[in-house]
């Protein structure tokens, strides 16, 4: 049934402009798909991500999509400091940190988070 076919993250905003502001301008993700009122689709590489308003936006504490973007990782970690990205940080066990990256042997990731809170990941799996 399911095995066969794409799924897609779906975040919930509470501000559809500020969200068009910061998956289109920050991250550089493309509209795609019809527009509508209350939700805007995304492409990234072979997925969509729905960006829709809620009343329940920035309720979710655990990630809510995730990147793997491989040697890229510094770049766009780099890239999206630049951009005036945040970053969050968490304290794990047999997790170290070297400044904004969480690394576990060669496995690097980041974590932040898009105007309503929603945790958002890039790593070099």
């Amino acid at each position: 049934m399911l095995p066969d076919r794409n799924a897609m993250p779906t975040i919930a905003v509470k501000n559809l402009a500020a969200a068009r502001k910061f998956y289109g301008g920050t991250l550089h993700l493309k509209e795609s798909g019809p527009e509508v009122r209350e939700a805007t689709t995304y492409k990234s590489g072979n997925s969509t991500i729905v960006v829709y308003q809620s009343q329940y936006a920035g309720t979710n504490r655990a990630t809510a999509a995730t990147w793997n973007v491989g040697d890229e990782f510094d770049a766009v970690v780099r890239s999206l400091r630049n951009a005036g990205v945040a970053f969050e940080h968490y304290d794990m066990p047999g997790v170290r940190r070297d400044g904004d990256v969480h690394i576990v042997e060669d496995f690097k990731t980041a974590w932040f988070t898009d105007p309503d809170g929603n945790i958002l990941n890039v790593n070099n799996g």
